[in-house]
Parts: C-alpha cells; structure tokens; sequence
C-alpha cells in the first residue's frame, strides 16, 4: 500500500454539510434534472396551469435554461385565468435587465415577479371583464426555486429530509387575520353573507363583490384593496434535490400539505400527481375542480427522487424553518435547514407595492426620460412619479432617484393602498 493511500485512510470523514458547503463554493454542483406530471378533474372547468421546460434567461443561449410551472384558478369565468397563464411569464421577464448575470438575476426576480402580477392584473382590468383568478407561479433555475403566489392555490417543498415545508401563503379571509385587517383598513368590509332571516352563513368575504380572497389578478368589478401583489419566497436546494407538489384548492380542501406529500412518496412525478389527485378525490369527493402538478428537482445520476423515512420535526428544525408570518422578510439570511437540503434566500408577503419595489430599484439613466417600474413603459419626466417620497422613506430621500410609475400605474397603487376609493358604483 502506497503512502498517499495510508495518508488517505487516516483522515476522518468530511459531514456531509461540509460536502456540500465546498460544492456550492466552487460551482462543482451539476445542473438538475426537473421531471414533472399533471394530473386534474374538472368540475367548473376553470382551472389552468402552465408548464415550460425550455425558458432561457438569455434567448438563443442554452446554458441559461430554466423551468417554469404555474397554476391559475378561476372564478366568475375563465377570462382572467388565460389572460394570466398567457400574460405573466413575459411580463415578469421584461422587469429584468437582459444582461444581468445568473446571481443577479436571482436576486432580480423577487422584484421581478411583483411587477409582473401586478402589470397582468392592470392589463387585465382594461379590458372590463369581471372574472378573476389565483396564481401560483414557480420558476425553478437549477437549484433555486422561486415561487410566487395571490390567492388560495398552494406550493409545497418535500425534501429528502422528510420535511414538508409550504412555501406559500394562503389569502383566504377565514383564515388569514393580518389580510383581513389589511382590506378594512384599506376600504373594504369583511362579513359573511345575510340570509333571510339575519342569519350568517359561508366563509368571510369582501365586499363589494364578495370575494373569499384577498389577493388576486383580475375581479374588476370588486374594490382594489383586492391586490395582485404575491407572497414570494425563494430556496435553494442541495444536490439532495426535492419534490414540489403545486396544486389548486381542490386538493388542499381536502388534504393537508403532509398528507399530499406521503400520498405520492417513493414514484416518479407523473404518477405521483394522479395519485394526489386520486387520494384528494377518496377524502372529499369532486367538489371543485382539482389540478395537481408535482415536479421532481433531481440529481443527474438519480431517475426518481429515493424514499427515505419521514423524520420527526423536532425543535430545531421547527425554528429553522418553519411557517412564518406572511410579512416576514429574511433577505441574505441564508438560513440552512437542520438537515441541510434547504437554503432560504428570501420572504417576502407585503402588500404594499412602495415596500416591494423599494427605492433601489433599477431606473433609466436618461435623464430626460423615465420608465415606469410597472408597465415598462417609457415617460417624460414631467409625466413621471416617483415613489421615493412619502411616509414609507426618510426625509433624506431623493425623489429623483426613483423608482418611477406613470400616472396611470400610480393610481393603481393608490387605490390597492386605499388612498382612492374603487368602489363599481362610485367610479364614472
């Protein structure tokens, strides 16, 4: 036996997080293989969801590929539904520089992913139909996914710890109590529906309209403090990879996020999504419409995700990662879970447009003309607003600096803030 195989024997084994800790720093971490099903029942038909495997950050340049997976839920019609399945993608793109690296990038489409839904949900409203629609948009770039979401459809992680983390935020009034004192405060009125008799029944709604959410794109015809602004939240994964299983109400009415998950373990995406499905359909029956996609993020040397024992949550991991407020924000805090498969970038759920934006953001540097962070779309300077004035930044702030809304976009931030009222019947 050679002396370099005697030294070898004698070191100890490296932890496993130090493994991938040194993987992640010298960029030796193969790209993913992102293996998906879609499964559903139509009951309204109103479901849709959209899956693009050959994005590229960069058009023409294969090396900058990413995936994306989406699910929109109607109500009232179809309309808001497509128009967001075929709007958001693009608009969240053309709210990030071309040239940007693939770290900066990331780091953009936070931001990013607000102006989209935002511009889909002002592009929607122009064209004066009522309908409505949630979003849960995920968009996964190697092993960072970033997801994106108004409304009540839900995104779970299930990683190969056993740990099942839900990487969204529900916007149901019944539930969720910071948005319904966000939508009185803004205007609104949240009760349940009066039947003959004084009687209340049903969940909690806004009215006007009588909405069960709080957020969503479209619903012209119910006040704006009903915003498109999504809860966001971005991981990173180990080589380890994950599963996520993206699904409409109709699953989630009828099971929770771990029995989803234990439901469809140890199978490839494809039949794990029909047999999510099929256990919510022997729990609760087809009571809406149900749509389910489960995508695979996995090692190159791996065809399905291995099964591995579902671990106790114990204290530590609870603090580490668990669910938070919608409003908590933990940008750069580059959080490990104690098992060490999931990183978290970033959370954030505020409905304010000023606090999602932020004064940093990227502006035209003519000075003569201004784009608008919303809707792109390029302003004389007198025509411009910026939003770096007001309550939200210190006096030292300089309103030249940006960023800038048109008139049009900033008095649809007005109204989701309730400096306007919206309401049907008060508007010419």
């Amino acid at each position: 036996m050679s002396t370099t195989e005697l030294s070898n024997m004698k070191q100890p084994p490296v932890p496993l997080a130090t493994l991938i800790g040194q993987e992640l720093r010298n960029g030796k971490i193969e790209k993913p293989f992102v293996k998906y099903g879609q499964a559903g029942l139509a009951k309204k038909g109103e479901d849709y969801f959209l899956i693009k495997t050959d994005c590229q950050r960069v058009p023409g340049d294969s090396s900058t590929l990413f995936s994306v997976f989406a699910i929109f839920d109607g109500h009232n019609g179809i309309s808001a539904a497509i128009f967001a399945k075929e709007s958001i993608l693009s608009n969240v793109l053309s709210a990030i520089p071309q040239d940007m690296g693939r770290d900066e990038w990331l780091q953009a489409l936070p931001r990013a992913l607000v102006v989209g839904f935002v511009k889909t949900d002002i592009e929607f409203q122009k064209k004066g139909e009522t309908s409505g629609t949630t979003a849960t948009f995920v968009l996964i770039d190697r092993w960072t996914v970033t997801v994106a979401s108004v409304g009540d459809s839900r995104c779970i992680l299930d990683t190969q710890g056993g740990v099942v983390s839900l990487l969204t935020v529900d916007h149901r009034l019944e539930e969720n109590v910071e948005e319904r004192d966000r939508v009185t405060a803004s205007g609104g009125e949240v009760g349940r529906l009066n039947v003959f008799g004084g009687n209340e029944v049903g969940p909690l709604r806004c009215w006007p309209g009588g909405l069960c959410l709080s957020r969503s794109i479209g619903d012209t015809d119910v006040g704006e403090f009903i915003v498109p602004i999504p809860h966001v939240k971005q991981v990173k994964l180990s080589n380890a990879g994950g599963r996520l299983i993206i699904a409409s109400d109709g699953i989630w009415d009828a099971l929770s996020s771990d029995m989803a998950a234990k439901s469809c373990r140890g199978v490839p995406a494809e039949l794990a999504a029909k047999l999510v499905v099929k256990e919510a359909l022997r729990s609760r029956g087809l009571k809406d419409d149900t749509t389910c996609l489960v995508v695979d993020i996995i090692p190159s040397d791996h065809p399905v995700l291995p099964t591995i024992p579902r671990k106790k949550r114990n204290v530590l991991t609870s603090l580490l990662f668990g669910k938070k407020s919608q409003n908590s924000t933990n940008k750069g805090t580059n959080k490990l879970s104690a098992v060490g498969v999931v990183e978290e970038l970033f959370e954030e759920g505020s409905a304010m447009l000023t606090e999602r934006l932020g004064k940093d953001f990227p502006s035209n540097t003519n000075p003569e003309i201004f784009r608008c962070a919303v809707c792109q779309a390029d302003q004389p300077s007198v025509d411009s607003l910026s939003m770096n004035t007001g309550p939200f930044f210190p006096p030292v702030s300089k309103p030249w600096e940006g960023p800038f809304l048109c008139t049009n976009c900033q008095k649809k931030k007005d109204a989701m803030e309730g400096k306007r009222s919206t309401r049907p019947s008060e508007t010419a």
